[in-house]
């Protein structure tokens, strides 16, 4: 992206953002403008995901950090004390790959990657208070990790358990199921590398999250501020399910238990299925060489080898608890290993899959519901050999059962067959043993003698011994600093080798920006109970089930340790940013050559552009392409406002005017005035509402079409130097959050007091009427442009403009108050109105006609003043005259086609 010659002139002219911006982050670090004090009560909290180390910034980066500082600096301006912190989501495999890959240690990797962010960051100008800055790979932090480790054991919330689990065999590591994926083909893939994963019998220390699954997706509700989207993806992550199980008896001597929310349909179960993982299944393939080569085909297929109607019989079957006959067992790849019990009773008649799978065996198709006579469905019409029919209704071919509706059978039916009635989710607790060395070593201790045990307090943190490059978990190979004494009998034993799931970090580190320095506590309980939730969250929806999900249960859980006072959920305002895609329109990536480094365009155009390109692009929560021009047009802009202030500041009424400028000038005798001092107050009012709502792309565009009004205004020989110099110091600020350096660079030249980041927002009143008469002054203009236009007139020299009399006025009122039929009899009833004859009779049928259409106008002195205030607008577009005249002074002729919110227009 080259600069053409135009452009180069233009930075001789204007600021040079080289020399600009690292000057003001000088001032702004120097006189800790970004510091928030530890006895700010109930500070605006503000914050975005913290980066992981990865070295570079990227344009998702820029953007979402963009948003956060610029909100910042807007509550700031409102005199919010701001709590705006970063730091470093360090720990993780990538790094301890890229380390081995460079013949290093992940440590000396990692720090090196934020030193190079945090310059990145500083080069972007933006405003954090980095006394606050936390670095999860440190042992000061880390620390505090095994310590909630212990306390969430004490609380019974840790466990050590045998389980099925997800092994990445690329990052030779275990997966949460949330950072399963599914790829193209459907087959299960991790989450950081894309490689299918297996699935391996291990023992794992876990969160039991599932502890606290009912209150994660009650609480949803709550957070009437998170996109919908997110809200959702948590409730279907968490799956909560009302059922009751049943046991049935199998020929192979098992008893498997089911679960099932339609306990109602289990007379017209005619067959029984397991999921090829099910313990059943896997026994039945040791003897059984067809079991045994479909389950093995299963667990290895691509997406177009298997569908769902496919399985095999396995020559056993269940007895139907209800009916007392056999029913056939297969192994079939519809069912679920983490789906209730992994195991159902099939009902082709009420489910469509079953119906699916007992058509491609040829099962029998039984019917024991039918439509209720109030349904939609006649029960003549349902035929279930052809399709299930799986609403509720009333049994049928359920033996004395008949006649019972579903939801009586349901209850009847637990006890009748000895079930329990319970509610399941499909969430699952939260395996965090990882086998890696770049995380938090686990606190515990294996004795051959006391089992596991926790390391004391004292001796936290367990720190990270030396990195030693080998294949599968280096801790392993750490033999002197695994070998310990037992903390109970003081025996030999081995430290845990596994670390923590680095989501661990991240689920709390909101809480310990309240109080990085605390040494006795991981966070002040009672400070970042004052300060929390955080009021606006800014990070990728990707983490909608994991991240957020993980934070939510920590935030509860540390309330419940009595470690917070009443804060359940750490984040109030969610926004999920879009991404930055490339001028193609595909994501950025550097595989596809379509990147654009950052810091390109802080060299050649400065941060300010990059941030102002970024924010008027979309609003926060969409997607865009990135584009040359449009960094070019933002570059282009500051350079115009900061032309515009030296102009101001070297006219009569510039700087000199001194603290004057910020007066009110003596605007009501003159019309030209009023009309920009009132779109400068307009201005800043829409702007703040956009900011609070996060729109910032509408907040920008208001503010470039004041400049624009601006440039106009100050080129008029008559314009009053006070207004300008009002409506620059306004734009200044309203672009003060965005463009931070430029915006103090003029803010100094205006003579501003202190710094621009510290000064006052400001006012954001919206003038009386304001939308009526913005609406009045762009009709107006666009019909002169239609009748210029219609007419072919080249040169008009005089446009008139009369305004409607009072009586229709008055007429339009009573219109929008009626709510009789006839609007034209009762407009004519009354006597101010009909006196006026003819002309009242044939806008009374105007006023019908358009009687739905119908929006406030103003009073006709009210509309005339409006139109003078614009009238200026008028004549610089069309090089004529505009008068604008009341109904008495246009005329009979002029005032009659004049309608309120629309007047009458001649043109010579």
């Amino acid at each position: 992206m080259t600069a053409g010659t135009g452009e180069r002139r233009e930075r001789e002219r204007g600021f040079d953002h080289a020399e600009i911006e690292p000057r003001w982050q000088r001032t702004w670090d120097e006189e800790g403008v970004f510091r928030i004090p530890d006895d700010a009560e109930d500070p605006e909290y503000v914050l975005a995901m913290f980066p992981y180390t990865s070295g570079d910034l990227h344009m998702g980066h820029v953007r979402n950090y963009t948003i956060t500082d610029a909100y910042a600096r807007f509550e700031r301006m409102r005199g919010e004390h701001v709590l705006h912190p970063m730091g470093w989501d360090s720990f993780g495999l990538p790094a301890e790959n890229a380390a081995n890959e460079r013949d290093t240690n992940p440590r000396d990797y990692t720090m090196e990657c934020i030193d190079s962010m945090k310059t990145q960051l500083k080069a972007m100008g933006f405003g954090y208070d980095w006394e606050r800055e936390v670095t999860t790979c440190e042992p000061d932090y880390y620390r505090w990790n095994q310590w909630l480790f212990k306390r969430f054991r004490d609380a019974g919330l840790v466990e050590r358990q045998g389980s099925e689990l997800n092994w990445c065999p690329s990052c030779e590591t275990v997966l949460a199921d949330e950072q399963v994926e599914e790829g193209a083909d459907a087959a299960e893939i991790c989450w950081r590398c894309d490689t299918p994963i297996e699935h391996r019998e291990m023992d794992q220390w876990f969160f039991t999250i599932t502890d606290y699954a009912e209150e994660l997706l009650d609480s949803i509700d709550d957070l009437e501020a998170w996109p919908n989207s997110v809200r959702e993806r948590q409730r279907n992550w968490i799956g909560r399910q009302e059922g009751d199980s049943v046991e049935f008896d199998l020929s192979t001597g098992d008893t498997v238990e089911i679960f099932t929310t339609r306990l109602d349909t289990i007379h017209g179960a005619t067959f029984f299925a397991v999921s090829p993982g099910h313990e059943v299944a896997q026994r039945l393939a040791e003897a059984d060489d067809d079991v045994a080569e479909y389950v093995e085909r299963v667990e290895h297929a691509d997406e177009d080898e298997i569908d769902e109607t496919s399985g095999v019989f396995t020559g056993e079957y269940a007895t139907n608890p209800a009916t007392g006959e056999e029913i056939p067992v297969y192994v079939a790849d519809y069912v679920l290993e983490d789906v209730g019990t992994g195991a159902l009773y099939a009902v082709p008649a009420h489910d469509e899959r079953d119906h699916a799978f007992a058509e491609e065996h040829d099962i029998p198709v039984e019917q024991v519901v039918e439509p209720k006579p109030d349904a939609d469905v006649d029960p003549e019409d349902v035929d279930v050999q052809e399709a299930a029919y799986p609403e509720d209704g009333l049994l049928v071919n359920s033996g004395e059962y008949d006649g019972l509706t579903s939801e009586e059978a349901r209850e009847k039916f637990v006890d009748v067959f000895d079930g329990e009635h319970r509610v399941e989710y499909r969430l699952r607790d939260w395996g965090i043993s990882r086998q890696r060395y770049w995380g938090t070593p686990i606190p515990m201790i294996r004795c051959e003698d006391c089992g596991h045990v926790e390391v004391p307090d004292e001796d936290l943190p367990v720190e990270l011994p030396e990195f030693v490059h080998t294949t599968g978990n280096p801790l392993d190979a750490a033999e002197e600093w695994k070998s310990v004494e037992c903390p109970d009998c003081g025996g030999p034993a081995e430290r845990e080798t596994d670390t923590m799931d680095t989501f661990v970090d991240s689920s709390w580190y909101f809480l310990r920006y309240t109080s990085p320095d605390a040494e006795e506590v991981p966070f002040d309980g009672d400070r970042a109970s004052d300060w929390m939730p955080v009021d606006r969250y800014v990070g990728g929806d990707e983490h909608a089930v994991m991240h957020l999900l993980y934070s939510r249960f920590f935030t509860k859980v540390t309330d419940d340790l009595e470690l917070l006072d009443g804060v359940r959920e750490p984040f109030a305002d969610l926004t999920t940013q879009g991404m930055v895609l490339g001028e193609n329109g595909n994501k950025m990536s550097k595989s596809k050559g379509n990147g654009v480094s950052p810091q390109r365009i802080i060299d050649e155009y400065g941060a300010d552009t990059a941030r102002l390109f970024i924010m008027e692009a979309a609003q926060p929560e969409k997607e865009f392409a990135w584009n040359p021009e449009s960094v070019r047009s933002s570059y282009q802009f500051l350079q115009s406002v900061y032309g515009l202030a030296g102009e101001v500041v070297e006219g009569d009424g510039g700087i000199g005017a001194g603290d004057a400028a910020d007066a009110a000038s003596a605007v009501d005798d003159d019309p030209d005035a009023a009309y920009v001092d009132r779109e400068i107050a307009a201005t800043a009012a829409n702007a703040t509402a956009e900011f609070e709502d996060f729109r910032f792309n509408h907040a920008l565009q208001a503010v470039r079409d004041l400049v624009s009004l601006l440039r106009r205004y100050h080129e008029r020989p008559d314009a009053d130097p006070a207004v300008v110099e009002r409506g620059v110091r306004t734009v200044v600020k309203l672009l003060g959050p965005v463009a931070p350096h430029v915006a103090e660079e003029v803010w100094e030249r205006l003579g501003g007091e202190g710094l621009l980041a510290e000064a006052e927002w400001p006012d954001a009143d919206l003038p009386a009427d304001y939308d009526v008469a913005s609406r009045l002054v762009e009709d107006t203009r666009e019909d002169v442009r239609d009748i210029v236009d219609t007419v072919g007139i080249e040169d008009p020299e005089t446009i008139t403009l009369a305004v409607a009399p009072e009586w229709k006025a008055r007429a339009h009122e009573l219109a929008r108050e009626s709510d009789a039929d006839n609007l034209i009899g009762d407009l004519m009833g009354h006597d101010e109105i009909r006196e006026r004859g003819d002309a009242a009779a044939d806008f009374a049928q105007d006023l019908q006609a358009e009687r739905e259409a119908l929006s406030d106008v103003l009073a006709p002195d009210e509309e005339r003043a409006a139109l003078e205030r614009a009238a200026w607008l008028i004549e610089e577009e069309f090089g004529a005259d505009v008068v604008v005249r009341s109904a008495e002074e246009a005329g009979g002729d002029l005032a009659g086609k004049a309608s309120p919110g629309r007047p009458a227009i001649d043109i010579e």
